[in-house]
């Protein structure tokens, strides 16, 4: 099931994907169900937005893929790497990226996100996916020059639009043979099968969830494989995540402090 939040007639809502159409929900379906207002609405007459705002934060783990820690120059760590973006960096389908005046380098990263639907605390493998509502597409953005000039991630990774999310919340996807691809002006950049990832879903949600309480509507950023690089002002970013679908977003330099 593909889960949309989107705005309508000036209103936001939240609806199932069905096909062209989306089947209105009475509420925000991770804490008031599935029911159904009997309303449809056209998908084009809706503008998608991001799936979920993240209640507190955005999990993320670094070089989780061995070609990835390879291209930045070490091997991938044992354990996950984990980081966090603030909520503030969240955009939906569509939205613009915007590159900081303080960056020289900007970088796009491709993922699969998880959306944790229930509290969890101390959360063993074998049960995480009790735990996520969904999963959606995300791109990981990145001021790379400051990310290697800081020595530590929060600010190349935490600017306003750096976490792009979208377009669906799908609650049924199972990773075993999906692929993400990264696309730039519609050059492939990056391309994988989910199962290249070394720490599974299961095994961050376990490790996360003993460093802190996840909450309903936060999301984890399991990684991006190789191939990350470069972006512009005036480029469009498509990250691709089969069975959910492509996120898409421009790029535009911001506007000079005055």
């Amino acid at each position: 099931m593909k889960i949309a939040r989107f705005s309508h007639n000036d209103a936001i809502q939240y609806g199932i994907l069905d096909e062209q159409e989306l089947v209105v929900l009475a509420g925000d379906p991770m804490f008031a169900g599935f029911d159904t207002t009997g309303e449809r609405v056209p998908l084009a007459d809706a503008a998608l937005l991001a799936p979920v705002i993240p209640r507190s934060k955005v999990v993320c783990v670094g070089k989780n893929y061995h070609d990835h820690a390879a291209e930045m120059g070490g091997i991938a760590p044992e354990e996950p790497l984990l980081f966090l973006k603030p909520n503030t960096s969240v955009i939906g389908p569509g939205d613009t990226i915007v590159r900081p005046t303080l960056s020289e380098r900007t970088e796009h990263e491709g993922e699969l996100a998880v959306v944790i639907g229930r509290i969890a605390k101390n959360v063993r493998a074998e049960n995480a996916h009790d735990y996520v509502f969904g999963y959606t597409v995300a791109n990981d953005v990145t001021a790379r020059d400051l990310q290697k000039k800081d020595g530590q991630w929060t600010r190349g990774k935490g600017f306003d639009t750096f976490c792009p999310l979208g377009p669906v919340i799908e609650t049924e996807f199972d990773d075993a043979d999906a692929t993400i691809e990264t696309r730039v002006n519609g050059e492939v950049r990056q391309h994988a099968p989910l199962s290249d990832m070394i720490h599974s879903v299961a095994d961050i949600i376990e490790y996360a969830s003993a460093v802190f309480t996840l909450l309903p509507g936060d999301v984890i950023l399991t990684g991006t494989p190789a191939g990350v690089g470069q972006f512009a002002a005036g480029d469009t970013i498509e990250v691709e995540v089969s069975g959910i679908g492509v996120l898409r977003n421009t790029v535009r330099d911001a506007l000079p402090v005055a």
